[in-house]
Order: structure tokens, then C-alpha cells, then sequence
């Protein structure tokens, strides 16, 4: 169940296990969290429930740095179904709730409106009016209202703590391999197929379909082998993010070619699950050159894809000193 907004007054809850934050990516992190909900709620004969908000509280407090969601608010909620919590309640972000102080906030929805039975909370959690809410403040108001908080401690990925901004970071820089371990999935994006300039099949002979991202952030330029979503369906690909350098282009598109596929794809929404970057996106000297290119791409994508059809996130491999140092200045950009 989705519930958009809570309004005062008896709710639709009569004892719950209660977590709360932005979710974005539901991460592997999001995930420790929320299947924590999970277990403690079985225990507690409760309803697990997630407490999220609409628009991104960036949005609210820092207009001048717009951040770049990993997921749409549609990706975000499938994917906290899968995660198993009973409902999602979805609080518009306002100015006005902003400034509410903490302790209105864990009164008003905690006890009132969710009657919380317990709060499960990542270990750096802060709340509130300018974040003064403190996981010490929740216990204390816990012992006062009847309710208990369990702290779950940060997930690291060979040695980095998971978080959005970091997997944020990976994407920018066309890292979907690594981004894919501290998801916990591949990253994926969602387009509907347009109509595009009539290369790939007139002039290439290679048909793909243009999509207009639904999405916010887009990986690096480059081409990427890709396992594509429609309908019911999981289909090979190779995608292609950038500007076609070699036809004098300037606008960003994305492009996805399936493996042996035929079909209209015209006005069907496609879902692009990025598995492996295969090589940066440059001009070349012909069309020719190119052609010969896009044959090459493809045939590494039919390697890559046939080593490893699923969902790519693998358990080895560390950052070395260089990249966590772009990543780092990366990172604080985002």
C-alpha cells in the first residue's frame, strides 16, 4: 500500500515498525535497513513501513544544487515493495514541514499517525528541523511514548561505505560495474522510444531505439552493453550514450540497439539495465570506420552478455588510491 501524506487524526495503522529516510537507489545499504524493518515487524507482529518523502528534501533546501536522483519516484516504490516493507507512506517535502522541529515530527507521525512500535534507523540518521533530530533524541522520546529503536551500522563494499552520493559519483564517471555492487542490482534507467534521426538502420544498418530518459542521471558517455526491459521480457543490447561525435552532433542522446531483434519499438516505454562500459565514445574518420566499429561493439557485448546474462555485480575488485581520489572529487561536486 501507497499512502500520500498522513492528515491528522486516527490513520490506517494500529501498530507498526517504522523506518524512515530519502531511499534513493534503495542501495544495498537502504536494503540492510529496510530488511531490518522486515524481520522486526515479523517479531513484533507490526506492519512494516517505510517513510519516505516527495519532492527529494534537496530539492526544498538547496534549489541552487539540484541533485540528480538515482531512481524515479516510480522506481523508488517497486523497488521498496520488493523490499518487502507492508506500506510506503509518501510526505510532501514543503518548506513548511522543513522547518517542523524534531520532536513535533516523531509526536505528530511516529506516535499519532503510524503508532510506531519501533524506529529502525541507519546509524548516522538525523531528523528535523536543520537535522537537530539525534538517534539519542529517538530513544529519548522512545522511553517516553513506548517505543524501541534499533540502529543499523553502515554496509561497506570492499571498503567503502555504501551511500547514493558515492554510486552517483560511479555512474558520472561510467562505472556502472562498480556502481552495480552498491546497488545490489545493475543501475538502470527508463525512456519511452522516440522517433531519432534515422541513422542506425539507413545509413548504418544497425536499427536502435532512441529513448527519452524518464531518469535524471545517465552514465558516462560511452557504449555500454545493456540488458533491456520490455514488458515481460529481458532482451540483450548495446547502448549508446553521447552526442555521435563523427555526425557533428551536440545534443545528448541515448540509444539502444537489441541483439537480434525486430520489431517497432516506437511510443513503448523501455527499461536499460547498464552491465558493462565496453569503450569511451570518440569521432571517427568515416562512416565507414564507424560501421566497423558498431560490429565490433556488438560482438563484445555478445561476449560479455553470454559470460554473464544476469544481473552483473560482482564480489571482487577494489578501487585503487587514483580512482578513489576522482571519485572523492567527484563525489563533492554531486
Amino acid at each position: 500500500m501507497v499512502y500520500y501524506d498522513l492528515p491528522p487524526g486516527a490513520g490506517p495503522f494500529t501498530r507498526t515498525v517504522v523506518t524512515v529516510g530519502n531511499f534513493d537507489g534503495v542501495h544495498l545499504g537502504h536494503r540492510a535497513i529496510l530488511g531490518k524493518v522486515c524481520q522486526r515487524a515479523r517479531e513484533l507482529g507490526s506492519q512494516a513501513v517505510a517513510l519516505t518523502f516527495e519532492p527529494h528534501p534537496g530539492r526544498v533546501l538547496r534549489p541552487d544544487r539540484p541533485l540528480p536522483r538515482l531512481t524515479t519516484p516510480a522506481q523508488k516504490l517497486a523497488l521498496l515493495d520488493r523490499a518487502g516493507v507492508h506500506a510506503v507512506v509518501l510526505l510532501p517535502f514543503t518548506p513548511e514541514f522543513a522547518a517542523l522541529p524534531a520532536r513535533d515530527f516523531v509526536r505528530r507521525y511516529f506516535v499519532e499517525r503510524l503508532a510506531v512500535r519501533e524506529v529502525v534507523v541507519g546509524h548516522d540518521y538525523c531528523f528535523g528541523r536543520g537535522r537537530e533530530g539525534t538517534i539519542e533524541l529517538l530513544q529519548e522520546m522512545g522511553q517516553s511514548h513506548g517505543f524501541t529503536v534499533q540502529v543499523v551500522w553502515a554496509v561497506e563494499v570492499n571498503g567503502a561505505v555504501v551511500s547514493s552520493s558515492l554510486i552517483r559519483a560511479l555512474i558520472t564517471l561510467g562505472k556502472v560495474e562498480e556502481a552495480a555492487q552498491l546497488l545490489g542490482r545493475p543501475y538502470a534507467v527508463e525512456g519511452l522510444v522516440v522517433p531519432g534521426k534515422g541513422r542506425g538502420g539507413a545509413v548504418l544498418k544497425v536499427h536502435t531505439a532512441n529513448l527519452r530518459p524518464e531518469n535524471e542521471l545517465l552514465p558516462a558517455t560511452g557504449i555500454y552493453a545493456v540488458q533491456v526491459t520490455r514488458g515481460g521480457e529481458r532482451l540483450p543490447g548495446v547502448a549508446n550514450i553521447g552526442t555521435c561525435p563523427t555526425f557533428d552532433n551536440s545534443e545528448l542522446s541515448l540509444e539502444v540497439h537489441l541483439l537480434d531483434f525486430a520489431g517497432d519499438l516506437y511510443g513503448e516505454t523501455l527499461g536499460v539495465e547498464f552491465m558493462a562500459r565496453l569503450r569511451e565514445e570518440r569521432r571517427f574518420p568515416s562512416i565507414e570506420a564507424l560501421a566497423a566499429q558498431i560490429r565490433a561493439d556488438i560482438a563484445e557485448a555478445r561476449r560479455v552478455m553470454a559470460k554473464d546474462p544476469g544481473p552483473r555485480v560482482k564480489e571482487t575488485g577494489q578501487l585503487g588510491p587514483a580512482e578513489k581520489k576522482r571519485l572523492d572529487k567527484v563525489g563533492k561536486k554531486l
